[in-house]
């Protein structure tokens, strides 16, 4: 049975999965209160040691930082 938890992607494998398989990955950031919130929405184009490229919905592309970052898919 699949579960539909949201998983962390931390490891370059990880994302490199994601992007294979075109999950949608949602990006969190935290604000100055300390609460996660949704900074993005798509799928991972890039991988690199610091930052993740995501290409959003309407096409446009973000990068995030991964220190800063948490990155989950549903997946």
């Amino acid at each position: 049975m699949k579960s539909n938890k949201p998983r962390t992607l931390q490891k370059n494998i990880e994302f490199f999965t994601a992007a294979l398989s075109q999950c949608v990955v949602t990006a969190w950031q935290e604000d100055p209160a300390g609460v996660y919130c949704e900074v993005g929405r798509g799928i991972v184009e890039r991988i690199g040691e610091e930052s993740v490229r995501i290409r959003n919905d309407n096409g446009t592309k973000s990068h995030y930082a991964r220190d800063i970052t948490m990155f989950q898919t549903e997946k």
